[in-house]
């Protein structure tokens, strides 16, 4: 779907529940995104038909799975969610533990935005991550997305930063 230097992003399939169960399960997917509850082949499977597919069905995007264009190996998940809650779509991203630190989530998230903005004409992009997240915030500063504010997501009380694009003209 997208190609990038290193890079392969494709859309989920249920075939990807293996790869789900293990990126949902690493220490920083726990810590900084949270618990989703996916504990089985089953549970991932219905993660990915209740996310990603449903995204793509009602928004024509969402979050693809990030491989290695050398080998296709999943290595992550990168991608666009539309919340209630935001008045724009937010860049997403997870890496298993490895690939983090090598340039791939930049990679990824900046192929993706250019796809959000030239696919879907998306003027504004947002990203949001915990203040303990500095690799997120380093990342989602080089996207060029700014600090905006404090904003509540998670039921636990915890505030999360909230970074945007300012809304261009295309």
């Amino acid at each position: 779907m997208l190609l990038t230097e290193r890079l392969l992003l494709t859309k989920f399939t249920v075939d990807d529940a293996a790869f789900v169960l293990s990126l949902l399960n690493t220490p920083s997917w726990l810590e900084f995104i949270g618990d989703r509850g996916v504990r089985t082949l089953d549970d991932a499977h219905q993660y990915i038909v209740n996310g990603p597919l449903k995204s793509y069905e009602q928004m024509g995007y969402g979050s693809y799975v990030v491989r290695l264009k050398a080998t296709e190996q999943p290595i992550g998940m990168c991608g666009l969610f539309k919340r209630e809650m935001l008045d724009a779509p937010d860049i997403g991203f997870a890496f298993l533990p490895g690939y983090t630190g090598t340039g791939y989530g930049f990679e990824a998230a900046s192929a993706v935005m250019a796809y959000a903005r030239e696919t879907f004409g998306l003027t504004r992009i947002l990203g949001f991550t915990s203040p303990a997240n500095q690799p997120s915030i380093h990342l989602l500063e080089k996207l060029g997305l700014r600090f905006e504010r404090k904003i509540m997501y998670k039921a636990d009380g915890e505030e999360s930063l909230l970074f945007g694009t300012p809304a261009i003209d295309i």
